[in-house]
């Protein structure tokens, strides 16, 4: 869905043109240097990252090495709309959305496959926003409130997990649960982080809720779209739309909280930031980063809401804005996923 294009071209190559000066002007503050610096470290990354990306007027999921280098299509689907990927732990399979049908019987539903593109089988309709259980057999997933299509994130209803052996759907004990989005399973599966928005008795918060029980903690941290480090030590999030911030994530207590939160990357307006996600080995952030605009009142950052300018970049947590662009071609290229590539 589009809205019309005025004479004065909005996606020209002039204006896209525009938008990748900009995001490089304003991508580094504390040096080029830093940047190239990272640029080339990222070269001998062991890792891959999955990202969706709009090409040729279909939505596909591409992976690159971690400096950008070698983007390849994993799904070649041209009349079907693959979105938010999530790499399993071992890296041997992909969860993702699949927005499918026209009109009035267009349906979100969340599919899996081998990360070879192989093995695709539906695993919920009407689903949306699949997460791995951390041990790779398993997925969890957000049910949609209506039955009618809404890009809307928070249009979720209920927490279901999905076993890959059995074919079994489980729903999570809280069936109040609703208006979550964007969720992840701590490394050790005892806790869900999500954001929420107007439901469960929020407005809008960042929440830990207890994988197998009936806890819900409001971690009392401003923003959305939580990721928990591999080794479950940090929680990296979205403040704002114009910074990415990190914090320890402390389990010693009888409930979770974040302490020690702080800004790792910031970004100038029109620019925003969004989707960040850690690498395996903690390292390193990947995130997307874009101009601020609106699509029929949805903004860019929504999943299967066109983004254009919008790449993927990396930065260094330990070192703010320590960051480089690793996609160029600015064609909507959001939520990336970082991937474990197992040894043969």
């Amino acid at each position: 869905m589009m809205r019309k294009q005025k004479k004065s071209a909005d996606r020209s190559p002039t204006r896209l043109l525009a938008i990748a000066v900009l995001s490089a002007a304003v991508c580094c503050p504390i040096g080029a240097t830093a940047a190239d610096d990272l640029a080339e470290q990222l070269k001998s990354v062991p890792y891959k990252i999955c990202y969706e990306t709009y090409q040729s007027d279909n939505w596909e999921l591409f992976v690159c090495n971690a400096d950008g280098s070698k983007p390849t299509n994993l799904t070649k689907t041209p009349d079907v709309n693959e979105l938010y990927p999530h790499v399993s732990p071992d890296g041997k399979k992909i969860c993702f959305s699949v927005d499918e049908g026209d009109g009035p019987s267009k349906v979100r539903n969340v599919y899996a496959m081998d990360f070879d593109g192989t093995g695709r089988k539906l695993v919920a309709a009407n689903a949306r926003q699949a997460f791995w259980k951390p041990d790779s057999v398993a997925i969890a997933y957000l049910k949609g409130e209506f039955e009618k299509f809404s890009y809307l994130d928070y249009a979720t209803k209920g927490i279901f997990v999905y076993d890959l052996k059995t074919a079994q759907h489980r729903q999570h004990q809280r069936n109040d649960v609703h208006h979550l989005y964007n969720p992840c399973y701590s490394p050790d599966g005892k806790w869900i982080l999500s954001t929420v928005h107007a439901g469960m008795g929020h407005k809008h918060a960042i929440l830990a809720i207890e994988a197998d029980g009936s806890r819900v903690v409001d971690l009392n941290i401003p923003g959305c779209r939580p990721d928990v480090s591999p080794d479950g030590r940090r929680v990296a999030w979205g403040p704002s739309d114009w910074a990415l911030r990190v914090g320890e994530l402390d389990f010693s207590g009888s409930e979770p909280k974040v302490i020690n939160p702080r800004d790792v990357v910031t970004s100038e307006k029109p620019m925003k930031v969004y989707h960040v996600d850690w690498s395996p080995d903690g390292k390193y952030i990947a995130y997307s980063r874009g101009p601020a605009e609106k699509r029929l009142g949805l903004v860019s950052e929504i999943v299967g809401v066109k983004a254009e300018g919008w790449n993927i970049w990396v930065a260094d947590p330990a070192t703010p804005n320590r960051a480089v662009q690793i996609t160029t071609d600015g064609k909507c290229n959001k939520e990336p996923d970082w991937v474990y590539v197992p040894k043969k």
